[in-house]
């Protein structure tokens, strides 16, 4: 997977772009480009496209990234992407009266693997629930 494959995505688009320029993404848009970049790009490319954040060092971006894996996030739903991005400047989805903006799994398609995460994660909490 590369480049191309994240840029079909709208939402990671406009982040790259972003980015490219050195614009400030804040906190979450760099949150919400490494949760979903890493299912595409190879660590150091995401580091190098964080580092390009005029707020934000390589060695920031490699820490964040490291903290993304090791959790092994999930990339976001949309519902979340919208509430991280009313709490800072940089508008991650630009469009929020589209209810498809934002929607990463309509936008992408993610490795199999993200797809069984989230299953196992939705079955775990509904043994829970019982």
């Amino acid at each position: 997977m590369a480049l191309k494959d994240l840029r079909q995505s709208p939402t990671m688009s406009r982040l790259l772009d972003a980015l490219d320029i050195g614009q400030d993404v804040g906190h979450y848009g760099r949150l919400v480009f490494t949760m979903v970049a890493r299912h595409f790009l190879r660590e150091d490319d995401v580091v190098k496209y964080l580092a390009k954040d005029r707020d934000f060092s390589e060695e920031d971006a490699r820490s964040l990234y490291h903290q993304v894996a090791s959790r092994d996030y999930s990339p976001p739903r949309r519902d979340r992407i919208l509430e991280w991005q009313r709490q800072q400047e940089f508008q991650i989805i630009e469009d929020v009266a589209d209810p498809d903006a934002g929607n990463l799994y309509r936008e992408l398609t993610f490795p199999e693997g993200v797809y069984d995460d989230i299953s196992e994660y939705h079955e775990q909490k509904a043994e829970a629930a019982r």
